[in-house]
């Protein structure tokens, strides 16, 4: 049937009566998803709809060329010279004063607007001369457009798709990104997140840029929305550098202590602490701050990847074993957190009792007290039999150093 219809509707697109003509392109859109190859019937008519004044037309205009640019790649080569007529009709309906046949709050024909930034955006990208034609008038739409509406907002949303989708200049992918900032501040919910997935996308090649926005990106982290809180995560974690490591972390690890268990932030937390940790001891007290606070979320390679890496850092031994052994004491429902204290006990119990250890608080712990700490964790019922067998081999090689509980034990 399309195929039969496709002369009569390509016909009626030249019709005089805006109304049929408008209608004819809808159907000329229609024809085009499902037969593909009837595109090529519809280019010329197409781009003489670009000439009309009849917004109705132009709409129906710009989605057929955008439905014919999609499907075939001769198609885009050749309305890339529409660029021109498209910025011009962009550039009436930015500058335009009111009508109120058009008029959405404020906005003239955000419609419209919207589906020619679409349009650009696909004639844009990867072809610099395209992108070149069209930057002054994004630039003029981002900075003319009325942001304290959610149509402006829809339209101001369309333009930074595009400038960050086409060879835009580095001024005006700023700009970009600055409106994004705008709208992490805004009161809508539904805003801040797709500002977010939009600064996710381009975090990688415009680092510097988001970097700016950092403040409000982290005050996102207390949102009350999940899928905000989620999003905002994410961009924190891509926005840690070796020159922000510390304060970046100490946002994360605060957000860590409020989110619900199971939320698999600990297990970034850790990754980016590997990654950028200035110091050794920086390292072990951030990944133990991670096992204390959400220490069941964490991968299974945690364990052994912290105990290579105490086992490595010798100058450390002794303040880690004590940190570890208070934090045993204080709570034991952590199974990584306790693996890792049962088998610092075991292996450097010895620098445990003697308590000369200069970087912690001064504490005397017993052979007595060492012990009780392994047997509570043997008896308790929250323990696991990987975390038994922890504790039971910690016994066992504090029981070459203890020589007097050893038949006990």
């Amino acid at each position: 049937m399309c195929r039969d219809l496709a002369p009569e509707i390509d016909r009626l697109l030249r019709a005089s009566n805006s109304y049929i003509k408008k209608k004819a392109a809808l159907c000329a859109v229609h024809i085009v998803r499902k037969v593909h190859d009837l595109g090529e019937l519809f280019a010329p008519a197409a781009r003489s709809l670009l000439a009309e004044k009849n917004h109705g037309v132009l709409h129906g205009a710009v989605v057929l060329i955008t439905q014919l640019c999609e499907r075939n790649p001769e198609a885009l080569e050749r309305f890339r010279k529409t660029v021109p007529d498209l910025v011009q009709i962009m550039k009436g309906l930015v500058i335009s004063g009111y009508s109120p046949e058009h008029d959405v709050a404020g906005i003239s024909d955000p419609f419209l607007q919207v589906r020619i930034l679409r349009l650009l955006r696909i004639l844009g990208r990867h072809n610099e001369t395209a992108s070149d034609a069209m930057n002054d008038l994004l630039a003029q739409v981002a900075t003319n457009t009325d942001s304290t509406k959610t149509v402006g907002n829809a339209v101001l949303y369309e333009t930074v798709l595009t400038v960050l989708d086409i060879k835009s200049e580095s001024g005006l992918r700023v700009l970009a990104v600055n409106i994004l900032g705008r709208f992490l501040l805004n009161n809508d919910r539904n805003i801040r997140y797709i500002a977010m997935t939009s600064l996710q996308r381009i975090v990688g090649t415009d680092h510097n840029a988001v970097q700016r926005h950092r403040g409000t990106i982290v005050d996102c982290l207390k949102d009350q929305d999940a899928s905000v809180k989620r999003r905002a995560l994410e961009l924190s974690l891509a926005l840690v550098s070796a020159s922000n490591i510390r304060t970046m972390m100490k946002e994360l690890l605060l957000f860590l202590s409020s989110c619900p268990p199971g939320a698999q932030s600990s297990i970034r937390c850790v990754c980016v602490s590997v990654r950028y940790a200035p110091s050794q001891r920086w390292h072990i007290d951030t990944i133990l701050h991670v096992l204390t606070t959400a220490g069941g979320d964490v991968r299974d390679e945690t364990v052994p990847n912290l105990i290579q890496l105490i086992t490595n850092t010798s100058e450390l031994h002794c303040y880690t074993v004590h940190k570890l052994y208070r934090a045993l004491l204080t709570d034991i429902s952590q199974p990584s957190l306790v693996q890792v204290a049962c088998w610092c006990i075991g292996e450097y119990g010895d620098l445990l009792l003697k308590g000369e250890c200069q970087e912690t608080e001064p504490s005397q712990v017993t052979e007595d007290d060492a012990l009780d700490a392994l047997e509570t964790v043997l008896q308790s019922h929250m323990s696991s039999p990987a975390t038994r067998g922890f504790a039971l081999t910690a016994t066992m090689k504090l029981s070459t150093r203890i020589t007097e509980n050893a038949e006990i034990y």
